[in-house]
């Protein structure tokens, strides 16, 4: 039997993949059938991401614009807000919040891949004629 189809079991004897598999999931799915908690039989991970978005003045909003090279309008419609929206955030007269303030955190990890993302949404509109 190749070493790709071996795995070493409780013990350390060698065992088919194959047949560890099987009597995990058999072992699983029994689990599941009883009332018991999973977490009593298996390792279960609970995982937090740190997604406190910070705080974002006209300054900061404004940059952020400016990073992905883009007008209000088109910063907007790319945010899925209102045009006056992101001049109230950059004249001071509202502060942005929640899911717009995560997004801009986002540009500002990643701001090539929202630059790029801008380029491929991009549809160019006729000037008519």
């Amino acid at each position: 039997m190749s070493k790709s189809a071996q795995a070493k079991g409780q013990g350390g004897k060698r065992v088919h993949v194959g047949k560890e598999l099987v009597r995990r999931l058999k072992r699983f799915t029994e689990a599941l059938a009883t009332t018991e908690s999973l977490p009593d039989h298996f390792t279960c991970r609970t995982v937090k991401l740190d997604l406190k978005p910070k705080g974002y003045d006209g300054n900061d909003v404004k940059r952020v614009r400016k990073v992905l090279g883009v007008s209000q309008a088109l910063f907007a419609q790319f945010a899925g807000i209102s045009a006056a929206a992101v001049k109230d955030w950059e004249q001071g007269l509202k502060p942005p919040n929640g899911a717009a303030c995560r997004l801009m955190d986002e540009i500002l990890h990643n701001p090539s891949y929202f630059k790029k993302r801008i380029r491929e949404l991009a549809t160019p509109v006729g000037t008519g004629g």
